[in-house]
């Protein structure tokens, strides 16, 4: 049961995500989180170091959803001036949001990855819907009222994991 909210794979940052190393895997697109991911939770817009993610993922034709549990404001006013596609109020970890994505995205699940910062949502929803999960540490150490339960109920579960071995990286 618990191994549902073990992650694949574990990166520091969005940045450390290639394309070169998505195309190894096979890899067409990519299902992300989008506060505390891409940008901090309260920051409207995207950085210019975000932006260059996304153009690097366009000209390698990797396709990008932006899947978030928060309101359609603040999500489509994220990603509409980047032209990305998205999908809000997405109730991670319920897999629905990951299979409209993957359709709107005509991929299969051996094609595309999901990314986020939570182990509660976004790793426990790509699991189960069997995805290759890749958790990032959060990009702000603040979080909105609801994701701050979710830390503390995610920091039990990452010492459990600790205590039996199965994590392979560092803090």
């Amino acid at each position: 049961m618990l191994n549902n909210f073990l992650p694949d794979q574990f990166v520091k940052n969005i940045f450390q995500i290639t394309p070169e190393l998505l195309k190894e895997k096979g890899v067409k697109g990519i299902i992300t989180d989008l506060d505390n991911t891409l940008v901090e939770w309260d920051r409207p817009l995207a950085t210019p170091q975000i932006l260059e993610w996304f153009e690097d993922m366009k000209k390698n034709n990797i396709k990008v959803t932006i899947v978030s549990n928060n309101k359609e404001g603040r999500v489509k006013s994220f990603s509409d001036p980047l032209n990305i596609p998205f999908i809000f109020a997405a109730r991670k970890p319920m897999g629905r949001a990951f299979r409209r994505a993957l359709k709107e995205m005509e991929l299969s699940k051996t094609e595309a990855v999901v990314i986020g910062d939570q182990l509660l949502t976004d790793v426990l929803g790509g699991n189960r819907s069997g995805f290759h999960t890749i958790l990032v540490v959060p990009v702000a150490q603040t979080d909105g009222f609801a994701t701050r339960l979710n830390r503390k109920i995610e920091r039990r579960i990452l010492n459990w994991f600790r205590k039996k071995g199965k994590l392979t990286w560092e803090d």
